[in-house]
């Protein structure tokens, strides 16, 4: 049972952490782009389509309210994650941070779990930003064949009644594949991209506030939390609260910036810089979004939309009404635009989930939990290629053949039970290991690591029973591994492995 819950030492993982040469990672990044990094993970597809939905069937105007406590959720669990940053900077994110303090199985655990998180995720955003590309397309008449951007599970109607099935998702490889040769040819390069895109997307909502605010009919806020309509979670307080559980995926990814602290230039003091302020910025552009969209249509009006259509719905009643009420939009072009943000924050989300798992798998491969060609560095890009071309098979392959229904909500318990790993670390380390240096210190611990856990456990009870199901047998599958190949090749639970 020992070797089960062996523990890394902090001092030998910030030693490695300072370690250079051909087998390590090329320190490129500053402190403002692991901020654009982390804006690039959060805001995706989720701000355009779950917003409207989640204001329609839960809170109502409230759904502000809702993401407020949503970025509270993420805020306690994005400040542990800060000290924990600051103190071994490393990459390998969660799983790094469970080892140090919670043992190897534990980070097993976590590594593993971050899989649903970040490789599962990939794939299911490539999925979706094939469809928008479609979308995309078809504004300038250009359209690709319906068999080639579905899986062969999926099939579409098309205008005269004829059923057409998928064969393979073309755009869906792609972008994956597309990513993965940016992430190959390096981090610097990789970030570069991420900032154009980040700045488009950033662009696009602010246009879509500061064009909106002048179209709010402040009636639609009138009542700002609907009565409860007797079923849980459908407006009152429940709903307020079943919101804030939806929305809150909007927000996943923030803590992908921990995975490149390995290429942080000054990692202890911008890795806290990258997480914190990408998650405030994505806040506060989350918060004047939802107030604009529940304010320029009322809320029922979003009912049984899905896509962007809630969206849409807002633009078009951004315009004069005339004598019987009709309203004639100002600026039917801004769906494009929010279809181009939508594509483009798609790919940045794509981008930091593919560099997310190949650093977890990264740090994992180094201790001998998994195969050694997860850590193999590219001699003269210093990125982990091997690692990054074999998730973009299996992330391509899973993009192209299985539809995107099938991940479900598995990313986001995936991400909560993360969460609250990290906040647990912290509660452990503060115990056992109070005097150790820290660049960034969580405030007020234990609240803020117990208000942590409790938020993103809440929100857990919120999932369907399926997902759980989904996770337990995920789990499963990684404890077979794990017991199989990971004990017995572990550099550090296995003394006798000739590896070490």
């Amino acid at each position: 049972m020992g070797k089960l819950f062996v523990k890394k030492s902090i001092p030998a993982l910030v030693a490695e952490a300072h370690e250079e040469g051909e087998h390590n990672l090329k320190r490129t990044l500053g402190p403002k782009s692991l901020v654009a990094l982390g804006i690039g993970a959060i805001i995706g597809a989720g701000l355009f389509s779950i917003t409207g939905g989640a204001a329609a069937n839960n809170a109502g105007p409230a759904i502000t309210i809702s993401f407020i406590i949503a970025a509270l959720g993420c805020a306690f669990a994005g400040l542990c994650y800060a000290e924990f940053a600051s103190m071994i900077p490393v990459a390998g994110s969660a799983y790094t941070y469970s080892y140090a303090t919670m043992g190897e199985f534990i980070a097993w655990i976590i590594g593993w779990d971050l899989v649903l998180e970040y490789a599962v995720g990939a794939a299911t955003v490539s999925i979706s930003w094939s469809r928008y590309l479609v979308k995309f397309l078809g504004y300038f008449d250009l359209h690709l064949p319906p068999s080639l951007t579905m899986s062969p599970y999926d099939s579409v109607t098309l205008l005269d009644g004829t059923i057409v099935h998928g064969f393979i998702n073309l755009p869906a490889i792609f972008i994956v594949i597309l990513m993965s040769l940016l992430l190959v040819r390096g981090t610097k390069e990789s970030a570069g991209f991420n900032n154009l895109i980040v700045a488009i997307k950033i662009a696009v909502v602010l246009i879509f506030i500061f064009l909106g605010w002048q179209y709010i009919n402040w009636d639609n806020y009138t009542p700002y939390i609907p009565n409860n309509t007797g079923e849980f979670g459908e407006y009152g307080f429940s709903g307020v609260i079943r919101a804030a559980a939806v929305v809150f995926f909007a927000y996943i990814g923030f803590d992908a910036v921990s995975t490149a602290a390995q290429e942080a230039k000054n990692p202890k003091r911008d890795m806290p810089i990258g997480i914190l302020v990408s998650l405030a910025i994505c806040t506060v552009l989350y918060l004047l979004f939802a107030h604009v969209m529940t304010g320029v249509a009322n809320y029922t009006e979003f009912k049984g939309q899905d896509g962007i259509a809630p969206v849409a719905v807002a633009i078009d009643h951004m315009g004069k009404a005339d004598a019987t009420g009709v309203i004639t939009p100002a600026y039917p072009w801004l769906n494009m635009g929010i279809v181009l943000a939508i594509l483009a924050g798609y790919s940045s989300v794509i981008l930091v989930m593919l560099m997310g798992q190949s650093r977890v798998f990264f740090s994992m491969s180094k201790d001998g939990l998994i195969p050694p060609v997860f850590s193999a560095v590219h001699k003269r890009f210093r990125t982990p290629a091997k690692s990054n071309l074999l998730f973009m098979l299996f992330v391509s392959l899973f993009a192209a053949f299985v539809p995107a229904r099938v991940v479900g909500e598995m990313t986001s318990i995936g991400t909560l039970f993360a969460f609250i790993l990290v906040c647990l670390g912290v509660l452990v380390m503060r115990r056992t290991m109070p005097d150790l240096p820290r660049g960034f210190k969580t405030p007020w611990v234990p609240v803020v690591p117990l208000l942590g856990i409790a938020t993103c456990l809440f929100m857990m009870v919120f999932l369907p029973l399926d997902t759980w199901l989904r996770l337990l047998i995920w789990l499963a599958i990684g404890f077979v591994i794990y017991f199989g190949y990971s004990r017995k090749h572990s550099k550090l639970g296995n003394p006798n492995n000739p590896d070490k």
